[in-house]
C-alpha cells in the first residue's frame, strides 16, 4: 500500500523556519518556508541539502504550501525560489499573497540595510518570488493537511479555526504551547490592560514587541476600547511604517475577520483608532507615560530593540512580551530572568525594568490542540513547531486518549505512514450514459477503467459528473475579470491627437511591448486598452479610460500611474 512520508526541514522539535517536506502519491509537497529569528547565519533558513546538495528544487517538488504570513512561516520563500531554485507554483491566500511581501521587505531592510549582512535575498528577489504564487479563495476547498499556527479560541477580530469530520490518514500540527494550557482570554485581558494602567499611572512607559499584523490589532483594538471608557490620556504610539498599510489590507480583506469586526465595519472601521497614533523615534525620549506598540516581536531587532535599550534601564518602565519568543532573541533572554545582556560590540545593558509575559499569542494550547483532533478524528498525528520536551509530553497524551500512532520526527528525520489510498466516488447516470454511448465495455469491478469529469466534493462526499452538470449545479460561467482606471489630464489637443500623443509617448517608454494604434481609436499595449474622451464641461479636460486583463495587473498598475504624470510637451 501507498505511503505518506514526511521530513521536517525545519521545526522538526524546534520553534521557528517551518517547513515540512510532505511526499505523497508521488508528489513531493512544501509546507511553509520560514525562518527562525534566533539565528544569524545560514541556520536562519531551513536545511534544503536533505532535499538536493546541488541544483535547484524544481525538478523534485511539485508546489509549496503557505499557511500565513509570519515570517517563521514564509520568511525564506526568496531564498528558496530565488537564491536555491525553484519556479513551481506557491499556493497562499489572497491575504498572505497581499502581506507577505510587505513583512518580506521589510525584514530584508533591517537584515541587509541596516545590519548589513550578505547573503539574503533582494527587493528583487521578492518580487520575482510572489510572481509564481497562485492565490487561494476565502471557503475555496484544497486537498492539503493542516500545519500552520492556528487557535481554537476566537479573536477581536478574527474567528476561532475549525475542521471538518475529515478524518485525514494523517494530521499535521504545530505545538508551540503542547504543556499550556492558557487561562480565560477575558482574566488575560484584564490582566494586560491592569498592568498597563498601572504603570502609566505611576509615569512609566510600556513597551509592547509585536508583529505588524495579527497580535497588534488585537491589542490595539482592546487599548483603544478602554482608554475610551477610562478617558485616559497617556499617548499609545504604533511604531511601524506598516500600520497604514496594515490597516488598508484589513479593510479590503474584512470578510476573513469576525461576525463582529464585519458588521461594525458598516458604522465605522475598528481598526481606524482614535487614541493610537504614528510613532516617531525621538518620542522614545519623551518624558511622562506612554504605551508604545514596536515591532518586531521578539526584540531581536528593529524599532522594539531600539525602544527596549532606552527603557531598559528604569524599574518604572514594562515590557509586555504578548507572543512566544524563539532562543537566541532578547525576548527569549529577559523573559528567562535575564538581567544583563551582552549587545552588539559587547556592550553590556542592564534590565532593571518590569517584564511581563501575557500569552495572547495565535498558537492554539494543548487543549486546543486535543480539541482540534476531535473535531478531525484523524489515523494519525504529527507534531511539528514546538520544544522537543513538551512535544513528547503532548505525544504521550495523545496516544492515551485518542488510541492513535503520534510522531514527533526531529529536522531530516523522515516519519512513514502506511495508508489506504480507497476513496469512495459516486458517479452521474449522465456521465455513465455518455460513456457508453461512446461504445466502451459495460461497467466490470475487476476489470477498472479510466472516466473522465468534474470531481464535486460536498457535505464530506465525492461525485463524478459531467463538467456542464457540473456548471449548472454549481451556478457557474465562464468569464473574464478586467481592471478598469480613469485618468484626467489637460491637454489642448483633439482626442485623436491626445491618443497618438500616448501612443508615441508609451512606444519610447515600453520598447520591448507590443504596441498598436488600432483605427477604432484605440492603442493597445498586450492586453490593455486605452481611450480617450473629452470632458463635457471642460473640453481641454480628457479623460483616459484604461482597461485590463487580471494577468497584466502589473503593467495596468505602471501603465496608470505612467499617465498620471502627464505626456511629455
Amino acid at each position: 500500500m501507498p505511503d505518506i512520508k514526511v521530513t521536517p526541514l525545519g521545526a522538526g522539535q524546534d520553534v521557528g523556519r517551518s517547513c515540512i517536506l510532505v511526499s505523497i502519491g508521488g508528489k513531493n509537497i512544501m509546507l511553509d518556508c520560514g525562518m527562525h529569528m534566533g539565528y544569524n547565519d545560514d541556520r536562519r533558513f531551513p536545511d534544503f541539502s536533505y532535499i538536493t546538495q546541488n541544483g535547484r528544487l524544481t525538478e523534485f517538488l511539485d508546489c509549496v504550501i503557505i499557511s500565513h504570513f509570519h515570517l517563521d512561516h514564509c520568511g525564506a520563500l526568496p531564498y528558496m525560489s530565488e537564491m536555491v531554485g525553484y519556479d513551481g507554483p506557491i499556493y497562499m491566500t489572497h491575504p498572505t499573497k497581499a502581506i507577505c511581501p510587505i513583512l518580506l521587505e521589510d525584514f530584508r531592510k533591517i537584515t541587509v540595510d541596516k545590519k548589513g549582512e550578505t547573503n539574503f535575498f533582494t527587493s528583487q528577489m521578492i518580487k520575482d518570488c510572489m510572481k509564481k504564487v497562485v492565490p487561494l479563495n476565502l471557503h475555496q476547498t484544497v486537498q492539503v493537511k493542516l500545519v500552520g499556527d492556528y487557535n481554537m479560541t476566537p479573536d477581536r477580530h478574527l474567528g476561532a479555526a475549525w475542521i471538518d469530520k475529515c478524518r485525514p490518514d494523517l494530521l499535521i500540527s504545530e505545538s508551540t504551547y503542547a504543556t499550556t494550557i492558557r487561562d480565560s482570554k477575558r482574566c488575560r485581558e484584564r490582566d494586560f490592560l491592569k498592568k498597563v494602567h498601572e504603570t502609566v499611572e505611576r509615569g512609566g512607559k510600556v513597551l509592547i514587541p509585536v508583529f505588524a499584523l495579527g497580535r497588534a490589532q488585537e491589542l490595539c483594538i482592546l487599548l483603544e476600547t478602554f482608554w475610551e471608557r477610562m478617558n485616559l490620556k497617556a499617548p499609545i504610539y504604533f511604531s511601524t511604517g506598516l500600520t497604514e498599510k496594515a490597516n488598508h489590507y484589513y479593510k479590503l480583506f474584512i470578510t476573513w475577520t469576525n461576525q463582529k469586526i464585519r458588521k461594525t465595519f458598516v458604522q465605522r472601521n475598528m481598526f481606524e483608532f482614535k487614541h493610537i497614533k504614528a510613532f516617531d523615534r525621538s518620542y522614545a525620549d519623551n518624558p511622562g507615560p506612554m504605551v508604545v506598540f514596536a515591532t518586531p516581536g521578539m526584540l531581536h531587532a528593529g524599532q522594539s530593540l531600539l525602544i527596549f535599550k532606552k527603557w531598559a534601564g528604569n524599574e518604572k518602565n514594562m515590557v509586555i512580551m504578548p507572543g512566544y519568543c524563539v532562543q537566541g532573541t532578547v525576548g527569549h533572554k529577559i523573559l528567562n530572568g535575564q538581567k544583563k545582556l551582552e549587545m552588539e560590540g559587547r556592550a553590556t545593558l542592564d534590565v532593571k525594568l518590569q517584564v511581563e509575559y501575557m500569552s495572547f499569542s495565535a498558537h492554539a494550547d494543548a487543549k486546543g490542540i486535543m480539541q482540534l483532533i476531535r473535531m478531525a478524528e484523524p489515523r494519525n498525528m504529527l507534531l511539528v513547531h514546538g520544544e522537543a520536551k513538551k512535544m513528547e509530553f503532548l505525544k504521550d497524551k495523545i496516544e492515551q486518549e485518542f488510541s492513535i500512532s503520534c510522531y514527533m520526527p526531529a529536522n531530516g528525520e523522515t516519519t512513514s505512514i502506511v495508508t489506504n489510498p480507497s476513496v469512495p466516488v459516486d458517479i452521474s447516470l449522465n456521465l455513465l450514459k455518455r460513456e457508453m454511448a461512446l461504445g466502451g465495455p459495460l461497467p466490470d469491478a475487476k476489470r477498472p477503467r479510466t472516466m473522465h469529469g468534474t470531481l464535486i466534493m460536498k457535505d464530506n462526499s465525492l461525485r463524478l459528473v459531467s463538467p456542464e452538470q457540473a456548471l449548472k449545479e454549481l451556478g457557474l460561467s465562464e468569464h473574464q475579470l478586467r481592471f478598469t482606471c480613469r485618468v484626467q489630464l489637460h491637454d489642448p489637443h483633439s482626442d485623436n491627437d491626445t491618443l497618438g500623443r500616448i501612443y508615441t509617448h508609451l512606444k519610447s517608454v515600453l520598447k520591448t511591448y507590443s504596441i498598436q494604434h488600432v483605427p477604432d481609436g484605440t492603442v493597445i499595449v498586450e492586453s490593455i486598452v486605452i481611450k480617450v474622451t473629452s470632458s463635457a464641461e471642460e473640453p481641454n479636460l480628457k479623460v483616459i479610460l484604461l482597461s485590463w486583463s487580471y494577468q497584466d495587473e502589473e503593467l495596468g498598475s505602471f501603465l496608470s500611474t505612467l499617465l498620471k504624470k502627464g505626456l511629455p510637451s
